[in-house]
């Protein structure tokens, strides 16, 4: 996949050394699942963000969370016009394709939960109206999980999310480019959505859907609510491209363990997934 590998050399040029964290965002973009970043400040997830954005050539907004945020500083208003008299919607940032939804966690969980049916259905409804988003929406969430006065998303939030991953710090090597870079300029590709088709098609084997399988039954004998049908699916799907992302038009057992790190821990807990794999290959 000579494209993808320039996407991800393009976004290489600004995140450095983060070559495995950057194919599994694009895995989970091309297989139409949002991502939630949990890390401390400071360590360039806006950055990532917005490169994505540049370089898939989609439309990027932020919106920086706030205690004091309302629904509506999300999805849009009814406002009435004095010129027209009528009521006209004036849209929200959440109209756009890949939306930074900065510090969720600060948020009441009323002001978060107007990102439920977009994240789900991709579009919004206002006062009995529903408007359609891109077919591109894609959310990627920030939480610093320290803070203090924060709002826990609720389970049914965080499921809606397809990943959760940690960017970390750099390593030291790669640090020090950071400090010396410059201003970096990307180039942006088009034509992204054949990418999200082809992920879809890619063949998975029997043995790939009993391998979900198990692993959803073995996480809810050791869980009191283990994997849901939604998280499963969502396993699956970014497995899919990210075999694709990989140069593979199918799905190996590898894919499937690679994604289930990031699949698990804001659904169960931190190192869920060695559990797992650990009864996996014991049973």
């Amino acid at each position: 996949m000579k494209i993808i590998n320039q996407i991800i050399s393009e976004i290489e040029k600004v995140i450095k050394g983060k070559k495995e964290k950057i194919k599994i965002i694009l895995a989970s973009f091309f297989a139409d699942k949002h991502v939630l970043i949990e890390d401390v400040p400071g360590v360039g997830k806006t950055t990532l963000a917005k490169t994505i954005a540049k370089v898939l050539g989609l439309e990027f907004k932020r919106v920086q969370f706030s205690a004091d945020m309302l629904p509506s500083d999300i999805v849009g208003v009814n406002y009435f016009d004095m010129q027209k008299k009528e009521f006209v919607f004036k849209k929200g940032p959440i109209f756009t394709e890949i939306l930074l939804a900065d510090e969720i966690n600060r948020a009441t969980p009323k002001a978060q939960s107007a990102l439920l049916e977009a994240m789900e259905e991709r579009q919004v409804s206002v006062d009995g109206k529903t408007y359609k988003l891109s077919e591109n929406f894609f959310v990627i969430a920030t939480q610093n999980p320290k803070e203090h006065g924060i709002y826990p998303l609720p389970l049914s939030q965080l499921d809606r999310f397809g990943i959760c991953i940690s960017l970390g710090y750099p390593e030291r090597e790669f640090e020090k480019l950071i400090l010396k870079s410059e201003r970096i300029e990307v180039n942006s590709f088009s034509g992204i959505e054949k990418y999200k088709r082809k992920a879809k098609e890619i063949f998975t084997d029997e043995k790939i859907y009993d391998l979900v399988l198990d692993l959803g039954k073995i996480s809810r004998d050791i869980f009191e609510t283990g994997l849901s049908t939604r998280a499963l699916i969502t396993l699956l799907e970014i497995s899919k491209a990210y075999a694709m992302i990989e140069g593979r038009d199918y799905v190996i057992d590898e894919d499937v363990f690679e994604i289930l790190k990031y699949v698990t821990p804001h659904r169960l807990e931190e190192n869920a997934d060695k559990k797992i794999i650990r009864l996996y290959y014991q049973g």
